[in-house]
C-alpha cells in the first residue's frame, strides 16, 4: 500500500449520491478544505505579519545603529585631527609672539626652537622663516631648503592672503609628501615674515591608521579635488584619485549609503575639517557589518518556517480528525437509517410472508381434502381396474401438499420471530431452519453443506429472530464467495461453562488481509459491482453485540473464510 493511501482519510473519496439538494452539506472534502484554509489563515496570517514587521523594525534599528556608530567615529576622529592641527598652529603662534624677527632669523635660535617643539609638542619635522619676498632666509631641519624662493608656490600665496594656512599634502621642493602649517607675522608697517613648519606625516597618518573599525573599515583624508592625502587600505595610495565621489559640503558629520562600481553597498561617513583643505572619510562595507544580522536572520527565518510547519501539521491533523469524526458520525447516522429501513423491510416481508402462507394454506387444505377423498373413494371401491394407476398421482399430490405445508409453517415461524423476544432456543434447529430455505440453491450449485452440531449442545437464551438473521447473512455470504461444487461446514461446541461457539466456514475466494480489518465497517463491501451493499456483516456484527456475543473472522485468499460466533448460554431480559 502506498504512503498516499495510508495517510488519505476515509472521507476523501466519499460521494453521497442520495443527498439530494443538500449535497454540499455532505461534501466532506470541501468541508476539510474550508476548515484547513480558514484555520491556517486565522493562525498564520497574524504570525507571518508580526514576523515581517519585527524583521523590518529590527533590520532598520540595526542599520540605524550602524549609521550612528559611523557618525560618532567620524566626529571623534575629526576632533582628534582638528586638535592635532590646532595644537601645532598654537605652538607656532606662541613662537611667533614670543620671538622677535631678528631672533627667528638666528639659525641657532631657530634650531633650538625646533628641538623644543619636537620634545614639547611633537609632530614637527622642520621650521623655517620666509621673508615677504618669498625667500627662505632661515631653516632648521633635515633638508637643504635655505635660499629657496617660494613666491610662486600656492601655499605661500594662501598664507600671505589669509594669515594662517594649513596646506594639503604635496611634494614641493623636497619631492616627498609633506604637510605645511604657516603663520604670517605682521608689523605695524606691514608683514615681516612667514613662520612655516612641516609636520611629521607618519605621526599624522597614525591618527587614522590606529582606528579600530568593524566592517572592513577604512579611514582616510582627501582634499577638495578628491586626491588621497593619507594612505587608504582599499581606495588607493597618496595623491591617487579616490574611487568614491567627493561628498558635498556639510557643516556637520554626515553618513550616507553608496554602492561602488562592483555593486558593493558601502557606508560612508564624512566630515569637512574646518580651516583645512581636508575631508575626513570613513568607509565601511555594509554586508560585513550586517553579517551578524544576516546569520541571525537565517535562524529567525528557520524558526519561523519550523513554526509554520508545526502549525500546519497540527491544523491538517486536527482538521482531518474533526472532519473524519463528522464523516463517521454521518456514516453511523446513515447506517442506523439503513438498519431501521432494513428492519422495517424485514418486518414487512415477514408480514407479507405470513399473509401469503395463510392464503396458501386455505387452497392447500382444500386440495389435501379433495385428494384424500378421492383416495378414500378409490380404496373403498372394489373391482376398479385403474385403481393403482390413480393412487400413485394422488399420493404425489398429498406429498406435495405436505411439503408446501412445511414451507408455509417455516414462513410463519420466521414471521412470528420478527419481534424481539428472549427465549430458550436450540441452535441446531435454527441453523437447520435457515438451511431449509437455501437447500435448493445448494442443490442447484452442487454445494455440499455439512452440519456438525452435537445433540447434547445446551440450549441458549437468546432472540430467535436475530439468530436467524445472523446465520442467514453468514450463509448467504458464504454461498456468494464460493464457486459451484464448493463446501460449507457449520460446527458448534461449548466454550467453557457459560458460552457456545458456532463456526461457519467455506472454501471460497477468501478475503485479502488489508480488507479483514474493515469488513465489519458500514458500506464496506468486497462485492462491488455484484450487488453488495456493505451492510450485511455490519448488521450481523451489531446483532451479535446486542445478544452479548462476539464475532471473529479468519481468512486466506484462495482457501476460504471462517466466521466464529461466541454466544452466552444465558442472557438477561432487556427492556426494549
Amino acid at each position: 500500500m502506498s504512503i498516499l493511501k495510508r495517510i488519505k482519510p476515509a472521507f476523501w473519496d466519499h460521494q453521497d449520491l442520495i443527498s439530494g439538494p443538500h449535497k454540499a452539506l455532505f461534501n466532506f472534502r470541501r468541508i476539510w478544505y474550508a476548515t484547513v484554509l480558514l484555520t491556517s489563515a486565522v493562525v498564520l496570517l497574524p504570525l507571518i505579519t508580526m514576523a515581517v514587521i519585527d524583521y523590518k523594525v529590527t533590520q532598520h534599528n540595526i542599520e540605524s545603529a550602524i549609521l550612528l556608530r559611523t557618525a560618532r567615529l567620524v566626529s571623534n576622529t575629526q576632533r582628534t585631527i582638528s586638535f592635532f592641527l590646532d595644537e601645532r598652529r598654537a605652538a607656532l603662534r606662541f613662537i611667533e609672539q614670543d620671538n622677535t624677527c631678528e631672533e627667528l632669523k638666528d639659525p641657532e635660535r631657530l634650531t633650538s626652537l625646533l628641538e623644543h617643539l619636537k620634545k614639547g609638542v611633537g609632530g614637527f619635522v622642520d621650521l623655517g622663516i620666509i621673508e615677504f619676498s618669498g625667500l627662505h632666509v632661515n631653516y632648521a631641519g633635515p633638508y637643504n631648503l635655505q635660499g629657496v624662493n617660494y613666491s610662486r608656490q600656492q601655499w605661500f600665496k594662501e598664507v600671505m592672503e589669509r594669515g594662517v594656512y594649513t596646506s594639503d599634502v604635496f611634494l614641493g621642493f623636497r619631492r616627498t609628501p609633506h604637510l605645511v602649517v604657516a603663520i604670517r607675522h605682521d608689523l605695524p608697517e606691514g608683514p615681516c615674515y612667514v613662520l612655516r613648519a612641516s609636520l611629521d606625516m607618519e605621526k599624522f597618518n597614525d591618527l587614522l591608521s590606529n582606528l579600530e573599525m568593524a566592517g572592513r573599515g577604512d579611514a582616510f583624508l582627501i582634499n577638495r579635488e578628491g586626491l588621497l592625502q593619507t594612505p587608504s587600505l582599499y581606495h588607493g595610495k597618496v595623491f591617487e584619485k579616490v574611487s568614491l565621489p567627493v561628498p558635498e559640503y556639510a557643516p556637520r558629520t554626515r553618513v550616507l549609503e553608496w554602492k561602488n562600481a562592483s555593486g558593493l553597498p558601502l557606508i560612508i561617513g564624512y566630515r569637512y575639517i574646518a580651516d583645512t583643505p581636508f575631508i575626513l572619510m570613513v568607509v565601511k562595507q555594509k554586508e560585513v557589518l550586517m553579517k551578524p544580522w544576516y546569520e541571525t536572520r537565517i535562524e529567525l527565518i528557520g524558526f519561523l518556517l519550523a513554526s509554520i510547519t508545526i502549525v500546519l501539521i497540527v491544523i491538517l491533523g486536527g482538521g482531518t480528525y474533526l472532519v473524519n469524526r463528522i464523516y463517521l458520525a454521518d456514516q453511523r447516522r446513515v447506517m442506523i437509517l439503513h438498519e431501521v429501513e432494513y428492519s422495517n423491510k424485514m418486518a414487512s416481508i415477514g408480514r407479507l410472508a405470513a399473509g401469503v402462507a395463510h392464503e396458501i394454506n386455505n387452497p392447500l387444505a382444500i386440495i389435501n381434502e379433495k385428494a384424500g377423498l378421492i383416495k378414500d373413494l378409490l380404496s373403498l371401491k372394489e373391482g376398479f381396474a385403474d385403481k393403482e394407476q390413480l393412487l400413485d398421482p394422488i399420493n404425489s399430490i398429498l406429498a406435495s401438499v405436505e411439503r408446501c405445508g412445511r414451507i408455509t409453517r417455516r414462513l410463519l415461524g420466521f414471521a412470528r420471530h420478527m419481534d424481539v423476544s428472549i427465549q430458550t432456543v436450540n441452535l441446531g434447529d435454527i441453523v437447520q431452519g435457515v438451511l431449509d430455505f437455501l437447500d435448493k440453491e445448494a442443490e442447484y450449485r452442487s454445494i455440499a453443506v455439512s452440519v456438525d452440531i452435537p445433540g447434547d449442545l445446551p440450549a441458549i437464551e437468546s432472540d430467535r429472530g436475530k439468530l436467524q438473521q445472523i446465520f442467514l447473512n453468514l450463509i448467504n455470504n458464504a454461498f456468494a464467495a464460493m464457486e459451484d461444487n464448493g463446501h460449507l461446514a457449520i460446527t458448534a461446541k461449548t466454550e467453557g461453562r457459560d458460552f457456545v461457539s458456532i463456526t461457519v466456514a467455506d472454501d471460497g475466494c477468501g478475503i485479502p488481509e488489508n480488507d479483514l480489518k474493515r469488513i465489519f465497517e458500514p458500506f464496506f463491501s468486497t462485492k462491488i459491482g455484484s450487488g453488495g451493499t456493505g451492510l450485511g456483516l455490519s448488521i450481523t456484527y451489531g446483532l451479535v453485540q446486542e445478544l452479548g456475543g462476539k464475532i471473529s473472522v479468519q481468512s486466506e485468499v484462495g482457501k476460504g473464510t471462517s466466521f466464529t460466533i461466541t454466544l452466552p448460554l444465558k442472557q438477561e431480559q432487556k427492556e426494549r
